[in-house]
């Protein structure tokens, strides 16, 4: 499955604040301030190569959020998470209670009260403030905002849309500049988040033939072919695999050392848009059909909001199957653990900020999986100090988040430029990056390799594989929105610059050597629960996420950021160092013309191993699996407190 990118527009829940202030001198209202200070992250980048269209109109209406400082700075709050994290340091997994956190570091009613009131002075009205006071919901016009931030509000030429947005930082008074993290929604460019995994059509199914475990069956003759299959590049290649399942998943990754552990005791989060109606349903069912354990009651629950949005941009039915490829993985490496499903309202960056505060302030979960995200340069400077405090506030409290890593290799054929993805670039997350797994007839890896895939297709006559295109792979590369964190200092090679490096760890990702999930489908015979094969880095982060359930359990509870624990043990044999490419170098895949049946024929293609872009598989770490694939001692690697 290819990962889900995002999009803005808000759904809030708050409460009304008072605007009146008693005694407020006039020192910051509006034009009484000479000396100000630019807000940081909030001059869009894009503005400089978008067409300009001119002023927008002063009486047009704006909405917008600003977003209140945490008590300290988030500087602070980012020395206090290298403490917390550190596993040389006295505070190490010092973490606190959601409650804690809030009473320390919420921004002080005395800041909400400065900021609210500059806003009335300014024409502004602030309708809502989120509870723990994180942000104000503000709103008015382009006039009275262009006076409060001291700035034009031009309309563009966007990427095919016409938004309004400020060309340059907005500025406050320097006595307000500490109280502001950032301002988001004055640039109205929406911003889609797309899930990792490519969404089959509805009413999908595996062609046959297929192989039970890696190499199992020889692509060769079939009685529907006029000649056999032709070698590729000499060799006679394994048909794909018709999916993994549970018991092969943990037979590879945890075998004998996960012994008495499944992560009971831990619960693991995931977070996608909307909610497949037949979830528990489903997971049930497959659990049933391939020997993983039931869900004991409670063990899956959703989180919904009030209400959903932006359903014609944002594909419901396909967040559907994200939801059910992470909800399946998760409980096929970690049956104990209990799993939460947070359902954002819409595949927007606001949606997604709410469902990620909803989960750190409700603070439920240990680990949350998230199988979305969009690229670098598509991200907004502002969106990104939103998330960025949400993470930090979650390593404090001992959460540890994890991000597919992208599914499009570096990026240069989808979007013209070498580039990350965000939020996985964020260097308090846990970057997934993909392999390419070969788990045999006894439960273990033949190997495992890069995952990068190249397409050939089979020529008229069936005699020969011409090839197509690079078709998929790990995301992956140097971040260009952070400079490279401590952890990884002396791990990543000094060629690749001081930058945040991606990703951290690579799991199974390959939609070739991908995981079986079911799902109920619309068929032309009606709806119904079938079975299909799924990958991409959707897919290992949810791996990921089960299998260190297993090292929170023998841990003895939370580890909130791994990053410096995975560093800490490069080259300590926790992750398989991962090489190239095998002999067999492919596979032979096969699939319905029609997604259902055979009826309008079969395609023959081989996906290869190992070729992803201009990313590359190195000794040590890379930026296609990171330091490597966990292996079973990475469950026992964190001695218990």
């Amino acid at each position: 499955m290819k990962m889900r990118r995002r999009t803005m527009s808000t759904s809030i829940a708050g409460v009304t604040v008072a605007l009146t202030v008693a005694g407020f001198t006039g020192a910051l209202a509006a034009g009484a301030a000479p000396d100000t200070r630019p807000v940081p992250n909030t001059a869009p980048k894009w503005v400089l190569h978008a067409k300009n269209l001119g002023r927008a109109s002063s009486a047009v209406p704006v909405s917008f959020r600003v977003y209140l400082a945490p008590n300290g700075g988030l500087d602070a709050l980012k020395a206090a998470v290298d403490k917390v994290s550190d596993p040389a340091s006295a505070s190490y997994r010092s973490f606190l209670s959601a409650a804690q956190y809030h009473a320390r570091y919420d921004p002080s009613s005395a800041s909400l009260t400065l900021v609210t009131s500059w806003l009335r002075d300014n024409g502004l009205t602030a309708t809502s403030v989120e509870p723990n006071r994180r942000y104000v919901v503000v709103s008015g016009t382009v006039a009275a905002a262009q006076h409060a931030f001291s700035v034009t509000i031009d309309r563009y030429n966007h990427d095919g849309r016409q938004v309004q947005a400020n060309a340059t930082a907005l500025t406050v008074p320097a006595t307000l500049a500490s109280s502001i993290l950032t301002v988001t929604g004055i640039d109205t460019t929406p911003r889609i988040v797309k899930h990792s995994s490519a969404p089959p059509p509805a009413g999908y199914a595996n062609a046959r033939p297929c192989s039970t475990s890696y190499g199992q069956l020889p692509a060769t003759k079939e009685a529907d072919l006029l000649t056999p299959l032709p070698k590729f590049q000499g060799k006679t290649l394994p048909y794909s695999v018709c999916g993994y399942t549970g018991p092969q998943y943990r037979s590879a990754y945890e075998n004998k050392l996960s012994a008495g552990l499944d992560g009971s005791g831990v619960t693991v989060a995931i977070t996608d848009a909307y909610a497949a109606p037949t979830i528990s349903a489903d997971a049930s069912t497959y659990a049933k059909n391939h020997g993983d354990r039931a869900y004991a009651r409670g063990q899956l629950k959703q989180v919904l909001p009030g209400s959903f949005s932006d359903e014609a941009s944002c594909g419901p039915s396909g967040w559907y199957g994200e939801e059910t490829l992470d909800v399946q993985a998760v409980h096929a490496m970690a049956p104990g653990a209990n799993i939460r499903y947070y359902a954002s309202a819409n595949c927007n960056d606001t949606g997604f900020l709410a469902t990620l505060a909803k989960v750190v302030d409700q603070n439920a979960a240990q680990i949350v999986t998230n199988s979305w995200g969009d690229l670098e340069a598509s991200s907004s400077p502002d969106a990104v100090a939103a998330y960025q405090e949400i993470f930090v506030q979650g390593a404090l409290q001992g959460i540890s988040f994890m991000f597919s890593s992208g599914d499009s290799g570096d990026e240069l054929a989808s979007s013209g430029v070498k580039q990350t993805d965000y939020p996985t670039s964020d260097p308090y997350v846990t970057s997934v990056g993909g392999t390419s797994d070969a788990i045999g007839a006894g439960g273990t890896f033949a190997f495992q390799t890069g995952w990068g895939t190249q397409r050939y297709d089979l020529n008229a006559n069936q005699t020969a594989w011409s090839f197509t295109d690079f078709w998929y792979g790990a995301g992956g590369g140097g971040s260009a929105l952070f400079s490279q964190p401590r952890y990884q200092r002396g791990v990543v090679p000094a060629s690749f610059g001081n930058v945040r490096a991606v990703p951290d760890v690579g799991l199974d990702a390959d939609p070739t050597t991908g995981m079986l999930v079911g799902e109920t489908q619309t068929f032309p015979e009606g709806v119904h629960y079938g079975e299909y094969r799924l990958g991409g880095t959707s897919l290992a982060s949810p791996l990921f996420a089960g299998m260190s359930a297993l090292t929170l359990q023998h841990a003895g509870g939370a580890l909130g950021l791994l990053n410096p624990i995975i560093y800490g043990q490069a080259n300590k044999g926790t992750f398989t160092d991962i090489k190239g490419a095998p002999a067999d170098s492919g596979n032979v895949r096969v699939d319905f013309n029609n997604s259902l049946n055979p009826a309008d024929g079969l395609t023959y293609t081989v996906r290869t191993f190992n070729q992803d872009s201009s990313l590359k598989i190195t000794r040590g770490w890379d930026d296609v699996t990171g330091i490597g694939s966990p292996n079973a001692r990475w469950i026992t690697s964190v001695a218990r407190r």
